[in-house]
């Protein structure tokens, strides 16, 4: 898929001068690396992929440099990402999310797009939401944005489908129907497990054979669940917001285990993102 659209983003102020390197410098640099282009920033990769510099660093840069790099350094990866209140919640029962976390966890969101190859959102995001899915907060380059549309249930009117911002892969079932799309659009079709829905590695493979070896699971809960599940996941980050709703649609929702002993207890890393928190849960050890 072309990779062709890039945004010169709001927050893509002039890097700092000082000999201090700022959150400007630290994001011009990862973009650098996860593109492999040459960079002016003096920061380099550690055999072991930890960043290192003689330069004093801001604290907002350390924090986004020890957050990103375990990403932008390596050729191949799959992170999910999910935003919830305190209880878990990612909207209230009528569907309202807008917006459960602060406007830095939503730059952290576009960090990770203009970082990725891939944005996925499952047929029920697509259609609730409708989001562009492009890179708007940060500068950076806009991923392919990916449909799981099993039945092919989603409205012709998304902006996802309509509007050229960048590539969309729209993956369907064996039995959905073939419609006339848009240019930007291409129509992929994987088969359908006992379930009626799609083997996340299956769509990870997929996505690999087309050249899109970075991935990010963007939504819904339900979408972000099965490819945990599923293994196909490297990190997830989710951003949870100083906010209780008591009510509402659930975030993850995952297979009922009977003890705790069953339960998932990976690596935990946590950062500041304005008033939210976000936990980096490494859950693969692909990019350790």
């Amino acid at each position: 898929m072309p990779d062709s659209h890039v945004n010169t983003g709001v927050n893509s102020s002039v890097m700092n001068t000082s000999g201090t390197i700022s959150l400007a410098d630290a994001w011009h640099w990862l973009s650098a690396l996860r593109h492999r282009r040459p960079c002016e920033v003096a920061i380099t990769v550690t055999p072991s992929g930890e960043w290192q510099t003689d330069q004093p660093v801001s604290i907002e840069a350390r924090e986004l440099l020890d957050c990103l790099t375990p990403l932008a350094s390596r050729p191949a990866w799959v992170v999910a990402q999910l935003g919830q209140s305190l209880d878990g919640r990612i909207a209230t029962e009528s569907g309202h999310s807008h917006y459960i976390n602060g406007h830095e966890s939503l730059v952290h969101l576009h960090r990770l797009r203009a970082l990725v190859d891939a944005v996925v959102v499952g047929a029920g995001t697509a259609s609730a939401d409708n989001p562009q899915l492009t890179v708007r907060h940060v500068s950076g380059t806009n991923p392919t944005r990916v449909v799981l549309d099993p039945r092919g249930r989603i409205p012709n009117d998304l902006s996802l489908l309509c509007k050229s911002a960048a590539p969309t892969l729209l993956i369907v079932g064996p039995g959905v129907a073939n419609t006339t799309l848009p240019a930007h659009v291409q129509r992929c079709v994987l088969p359908l497990g006992a379930n009626g829905q799609f083997n996340p590695l299956d769509v990870i493979t997929l996505l690999a054979d087309k050249g899109l070896p970075r991935v990010l699971i963007e939504g819904g809960g339900i979408t972000v669940s099965q490819f945990i599940e599923a293994g196909a996941v490297d990190r997830l980050h989710l951003l949870v917001a100083p906010l209780l709703i008591g009510s509402g649609r659930p975030g993850l929702q995952m297979t009922p285990i009977q003890t705790l002993e069953s339960a998932l207890r990976p690596p935990t890393r946590t950062f500041r993102c304005g008033d939210d928190t976000l936990f980096d849960l490494h859950l693969r050890d692909t990019t350790a």
